[in-house]
């Protein structure tokens, strides 16, 4: 193919001209919505007889044909009354994230251009690979010659220099190359190099479109097809990459690229590809008729921030994020094409990232995908992808390639990479702006917390306290009518039928339960039956009894829950053992440990919002706290403390800020920084405290999955969290755990639990996802 993109532009098709699309038209009437007209209807059909029906029947076809029309006119309104609501909104919040911005992200005039905050709107995208200063491509191509001549090829030289120059320079190196010596350089490299090397490299030295085009001509050429490849290119690619990439395909191959991505898929995986090579507004034009339709025709013709905030809207409506009804409602390479679609309008790094850490998981390494990748995205937004790659992942984008390649191609990974991150937690400069702005949406945002079990509709306690009594009485328990009932009802309900048990059968529910079944089944039936306050208290007793303590479930319970939650236990624990809970912790725990949790179980944590100027101190305080050696000595114990007192009473919307304040004091994100500096009981204290500011579902996600991790399951844990967050926020812990482990919970519990307590678990759980 050569270096043929000076043909770009002349081969770039006519843009097509912008057609507004048509509103969504709502689903047919029943006939009992049109009201009065069922009376008519039912006089036509008894006069259908007389010589006047026919003329009547028309008359009330014309008349539903109008009612049809001005349902039509109104939902017209309705969609037009809806996009202007959103846009509002839209609107609304980019003003309040341009007020934040400007408040918040004023860099020092001094500082180099490379390092200021970008502004959300209109922000380029960041790569790892620059034009190279003193660029003389006829000295290039002369090196790269000499590289090549003779016996063997100087490959250190030759991925020196084509992955430390920019695409455009590559270009004018492949002409300089062909004016010198008369051939030409792509050739040449396929000639002189092979495998997984060569293809990097040739790789590189293509036009971005043209690379693209070759990919797209490889995944739908021979037996089979590359659905990945193709999901991949056209699910992350904008409208100017799309136009330049139809183009380069013609150019390249003389052929029409839908043609022949439609000649080698079908159904509705063909029709979103074929949407997807158009322009997100043109796209409209093209509609079928059918639900999926709908959702390509929505998904094909609204802006990234429109979709954005309609997926709020989704989640608000539903109840689920737009994910979760993918994976519910579509299959195969259709549900993998939108959820990657749906992926790249949240953010096309996190995307990528994603993409490269399975490319690199497990057995073996899928080369293909990593070289299209680090290759397609080293000059647009390598530097967020190895951003929110090693924040996902607890590892760095260069030290996963470094241990997964070698040789001359992972020297040339490496190289496009263009830095390791695993200084645990350190942001590079700009990534940590990225960093910083993300703070800002996520300050933005509101998630409405939502448990899995809910009060039941038409409660009888009276019916459910016989059903349970029946249930235990005689040779054997039905555990089935124990497990539906218990886990079908709110906490209060429960209260009401353990009372009313009592008052008829003169008997204590709990203790008849403890009698009927038992092991882990027992302890998860009889942890729902308790208050949650009582629970929590019991839970806290339970870890601080008997030889040793278990530190991780004091620190679950105090690092997380709210100044009432906290109040509530102290109550319950004065109640049901006749002691503090401050004095049981004092004589089961020691040193600054015992500190923080005494701190934490006071239930003080502040309810306000931020202080911007205090966040600031507070961010500096754990920066130096953080950076101690560099501290003198005697204002270790003081700054301690001060650290202390900021994670344990300050409030969480200020943390959030103290926590982005950090980052843009000093490239470092507090959590991995606490990681690396702390040890023992304290440091996980406290990484549950910033864990628990960050996302507190993602906290309880992550608590689950090493319940269930490895050989064994640790049943305390997984109870515990599943009784104790069922009516607070299991939804959005579910929702956590899909989105970071790539399986459901309910599917991580089916294959790690059995008999009856399986069965419990997964009616709290609520669901597969």
């Amino acid at each position: 193919m050569g270096c043929r993109h000076s043909r770009l532009s002349s081969c770039k098709p006519p843009k097509k001209k912008r057609q507004e699309p048509e509103p969504e038209q709502p689903p047919r009437p029943e006939p009992q919505e049109l009201g009065p007209l069922n009376g008519d209807t039912a006089i036509t059909v008894q006069l259908c007889a007389s010589e006047e029906a026919e003329q009547h029947q028309k008359d009330i076809t014309r008349i539903l044909q109008q009612h049809e029309e001005e349902k039509k006119k109104w939902a017209q309104q309705v969609e037009k009354e809806r996009e202007l609501e959103l846009r509002d909104r839209l609107d609304e919040q980019q003003r309040v994230l341009e007020g934040k911005n400007e408040e918040s992200l004023q860099v020092d005039s001094t500082a180099e251009p490379e390092t200021m905050a970008k502004p959300a709107q209109g922000a380029k995208y960041r790569g790892s690979i620059h034009d190279f200063p003193g660029f003389d491509p006829n000295q290039d191509a002369e090196a790269l010659y000499t590289a090549m001549k003779g016996f063997g090829s100087d490959k250190e030289a030759i991925l020196d220099i084509i992955t430390s120059r920019s695409n455009r320079q590559r270009q004018e190196i492949c002409q300089s190359y062909k004016s010198l010596y008369g051939k030409d350089l792509i050739a040449d490299l396929k000639y002189e190099l092979t495998g997984k090397f060569e293809r990097l490299i040739v790789g590189l030295m293509r036009p971005p479109a043209y690379c693209d085009a070759k990919e797209i001509k490889d995944a739908i050429s021979g037996i089979g097809t590359d659905e990945k490849c193709l999901i991949e290119i056209l699910a992350s690619r904008t409208n100017e990459q799309m136009h330049q990439l139809v183009a380069a395909y013609k150019d390249a191959y003389e052929r029409d690229l839908e043609a022949d991505i439609i000649g080698d898929t079908s159904g509705h995986f063909q029709k979103m590809l074929v949407v997807l090579l158009q322009d997100l507004y043109e796209a409209g034009e093209l509609k079928w008729g059918t639900d999926e339709a709908q959702f390509i025709y929505i998904l094909g013709n609204r802006s990234k921030q429109h979709l954005r905030l309609v997926f709020d809207e989704y989640l608000k409506t539903t109840g689920k994020p737009i994910e979760a009804s993918i994976r519910g409602e579509l299959s195969g390479d259709f549900e993998k094409l939108m959820l990657a679609v749906v992926k790249c309008i949240r953010s096309t790094p996190e995307y990528f990232a994603e993409r490269l850490f399975k490319a690199m998981k497990g057995l073996g390494t899928r080369d293909n995908t990593l070289i299209r990748i680090m290759v397609s995205r080293s000059e647009l937004d390598m530097l967020d992808i190895r951003e929110i790659f090693r924040t996902k992942y607890e590892k760095s984008l260069y030290s996963m390639i470094k241990n997964d390649t070698s040789g001359e191609y992972k020297k040339s990974l490496l190289k496009l990479c263009g830095g390791d991150d695993d200084a645990a937690g350190q942001f590079f400069p700009e990534a940590a702006q990225v960093a910083y702005q993300m703070w800002e949406l996520s300050a933005v945002a509101r998630v409405e917390l939502k448990g899995t079990v809910r009060p039941a509709n038409d409660f009888n306690p009276d019916a459910d306290a016989k059903a349970l009594r029946k249930a235990m009485k005689g040779l054997g328990t039905d555990e089935d009518t124990i497990i539906d009932i218990i886990t079908h009802r709110s906490n209060a309900q429960r209260q009401q039928i353990r009372q009313t048990f009592k008052s008829h059968f003169g008997r204590d529910l709990m203790a008849d339960l403890k009698s009927e079944i038992s092991g882990d089944l027992a302890r998860l039936i009889l942890g729902l039956m308790m208050p949650p306050a009582h629970y929590d208290a019991k839970q806290l007793k339970k870890a601080m009894e008997g030889a040793g303590t278990d530190e991780k479930a004091l620190i679950e319970i105090l690092a997380t829950r709210t100044n009432a939650e906290i109040r509530a236990i102290n109550e319950a624990y004065k109640e049901d053992y006749h002691k503090s809970l401050e004095d049981a912790l004092s004589s089961d725990t020691s040193g600054h440990f015992r500190r923080i949790l005494i701190s934490l179980a006071t239930g003080n944590r502040e309810e306000g919002g931020e202080n911007l100027d205090q966040a600031r101190e507070d961010a500096q305080v754990a920066a130096e706290i953080l950076e101690i050696a560099d501290t003198p000595s005697g204002d270790k114990k003081s700054l301690e403390t001060r650290f202390m007192t900021i994670l344990c009473t300050r409030s969480y919307p200020h943390l959030r800020r103290v926590f982005q304040e950090f980052i843009k004091m000093t490239n470092y994100d507090v959590e991995h920084t606490i990681k690396k500096e702390m040890s023992g009981d304290v440091r996980d204290a406290f990484v549950a405290i910033v864990q628990s500011v960050k996302n507190k579902p993602l906290f309880f996600a992550d608590k689950l999955y090493k319940s269930m991790k490895g050989a064994g399951t640790d049943e305390k844990t997984l109870t515990r969290i599943m009784v104790s967050r069922s009516e607070i926020d299991l939804l959005n812990i579910r929702r956590e755990f899909i989105e970071k482990y790539d399986k459901s919970l309910h599917q991580a519990i089916e294959g790690d639990t059995s008999g009856d307590f399986l069965k419990a678990l997964l009616a709290l759980c609520g669901g597969e996802d």
